[in-house]
């Protein structure tokens, strides 16, 4: 038997195995993202019934939305600032799980089990804590005299979107901590003493070996939690539900509202084409980053 016909017979026989998950994929996938896209271009009633071809009527009507430009803006902060001081603290924080002393586990597991609760817990809790009149952090701060009466914090818009933000960083501390402790525990320890006979310091060692070594696993987490942040709806709905009125919607939430309060359909699924092409531009980036990771690993 020949070569090729051997692998030609080694590709129909994984097609059992790989059958179950291309009809998963296709049926759970990529037909809801092709009906996703096809209805932004359709008019759909308030019942939901189809009543024909729209054009781009819809992609005008989300560009003529006078909350659009503020949703965008704040996505965009959303995004940069969550991912930004995610990574900033995840890099210490991976390096102190990482070094060697008494109660090292306990960091770990303390780290861990937060991100294992569900967001809608955590965002519930927060959303308690910061409470007006029975939430724990005004009760604090006026035994302490820090202030005379309670601070709605999540009425305010500027104050509400600021607590998001923080609720949002924590939340990601432990996914993106665990993918940098990972790279770190990967890299060779025959490196970092040979680094310490030349001479190098802590300081000087870290960033001109165990920095540029560690880069391939930050941009890979920086990429998913990225795309993780970006989704993100469980904090922002129900925290604020993205009020007062649309002053901390993320184009997640607003989407979901001009589906569900503004009951325009089309113009949601317009929003939502919008978000998969961003979301697919992080997933292309996270390809290509792991595809340089595994050069670098040659």
């Amino acid at each position: 038997m020949s070569t090729q016909t051997y692998k030609k017979g080694s590709s129909w026989a994984a097609l059992p195995w790989l059958g179950p998950a291309l009809i998963l994929i296709f049926g759970f996938v990529l037909w809801p993202m092709v009906e996703l896209f096809l209805m932004s271009f359709r008019k759909v009633s308030v019942s939901g019934l189809i009543k024909g071809w729209a054009g781009l009527d819809n992609y005008r009507a989300l560009l003529d939305n006078s909350d659009l430009a503020g949703t965008l803006k704040r996505t965009l902060i959303w995004l940069v600032v969550i991912v930004f001081f995610t990574m900033a603290i995840s890099l210490p924080l991976a390096q102190l799980m990482n070094a060697k002393f008494r109660g090292q586990k306990f960091l770990r597991y303390s780290i861990i089990v937060p991100w294992a609760a569900s967001l809608v817990i955590t965002a519930t809790s927060s959303k308690w804590i910061l409470d007006p009149y029975y939430g724990i952090l005004n009760t604090i701060l006026i035994d302490l005299r820090i202030i005379k009466e309670p601070i709605d914090l999540l009425g305010d818009p500027k104050s509400a979107f600021i607590c998001l933000l923080v609720v949002g960083i924590l939340v990601s501390l432990p996914f993106t901590s665990y993918v940098l402790l990972a790279g770190l525990q990967s890299i060779p320890q025959d490196i970092l003493e040979a680094a310490k006979v030349d001479g190098a310091g802590h300081w000087k060692g870290y960033w001109a070996i165990i920095f540029p070594l560690l880069r391939p696993a930050f941009l890979v987490g920086a990429v998913i939690n990225a795309v993780y942040v970006f989704n993100s709806f469980p904090i922002i709905w129900v925290m604020t539900t993205g009020g007062p009125g649309y002053e901390t919607d993320t184009t997640t939430t607003f989407a979901y509202k001009i589906a569900f309060r503004d009951q325009d359909i089309g113009q949601s699924a317009s929003l939502a084409v919008g978000n998969f092409l961003i979301i697919l531009v992080f997933i292309m980036l996270f390809l290509k980053l792991s595809k340089w990771k595994e050069l670098d690993q040659q």
